[in-house]
């Protein structure tokens, strides 16, 4: 997978992406299949033929997370965890994020399902024989860093999943669970792709972008296979900005 020439066994790994069916999570978990781990995805659709990308090779389970009682059921009837992505998130998931609940839907969606699932999931992965421990990653994003006026709730609760990120690496340590993020930059996927074609959204984000291109989600898995192997096993309550170095520009 990906570009380059490093390869990473998952063999006999079990991980768990939420929000794996599309873009950044459809990336993720096809990266750990591919490196010969047992994938569960989650997604909000029934089944998983709804989705139009090729979903074989993974488990799917359907899950919002907005709901804490439904990360409980699918966290007890796992049968074991190394690996805990979360990935699933939604921008102005209530509408706009400026009113009382559109800002609350957000935050709820964008890190309390994170920590909801962590801790849900946090005795499995305490049982990880995981080579370098077991790994929760959150996905970060741009927003973690900079104001962005149209989404304030996800602005916070990005922010709030780095930090999230440092306490449980804290918390977790002694049971030999590490936690770290990856802020994801600005990411071609079915959901920005259309800015591409709009020149007042794509122009500055190239000329402000060294790198001079969008990522793709095969930007973004490498960074996971590398957070979650024994080969960072040194690495922990850390957020990796994979961002084409956008965010090291005026």
């Amino acid at each position: 997978m990906g570009h380059g020439k490093v390869s990473f066994d998952y063999t006999g790994s079990q991980v768990l992406v939420t929000g794996g069916t599309n873009g950044i999570g459809y990336g993720i978990a096809t990266a750990y299949r591919d490196a010969g781990a047992r994938v569960l995805i989650t997604g909000t659709r029934a089944d998983p033929t709804e989705y139009d990308n090729d979903l074989s090779g993974l488990v799917y389970r359907q899950l919002d997370v907005r709901e804490k009682e439904a990360i409980l059921s699918l966290a007890a009837g796992l049968d074991g965890l190394d690996i805990l992505v979360n990935n699933a998130g939604a921008s102005m998931p209530g509408g706009d994020e400026w009113t009382a609940d559109g800002f609350e839907a957000s935050v709820r969606v964008n890190l309390f399902s994170a920590f909801h699932m962590a801790s849900a999931c946090h005795a499995h992965l305490a049982m990880s024989t995981q080579p370098g421990g077991a790994s929760v990653v959150g996905i970060a994003s741009l927003t973690t860093y900079f104001g962005n006026e149209f989404v304030p709730g996800y602005g916070a609760a990005k922010a709030g999943l780095s930090q999230l990120t440092k306490t449980l690496a804290m918390k977790w340590a002694g049971e030999g669970i590490r936690a770290n993020a990856v802020a994801a930059g600005v990411i071609e996927t079915r959901m920005t792709s259309f800015m591409k074609d709009i020149p007042d959204m794509n122009d500055p984000i190239i000329a402000r972008t060294p790198l001079k291109r969008w990522g793709t989600p095969d930007d973004i898995a490498p960074a996971l296979l590398f957070l979650t192997s024994a080969d960072a096993a040194f690495v922990t309550g850390q957020t990796l900005l994979v961002d084409g170095g956008y965010s090291v520009t005026l």
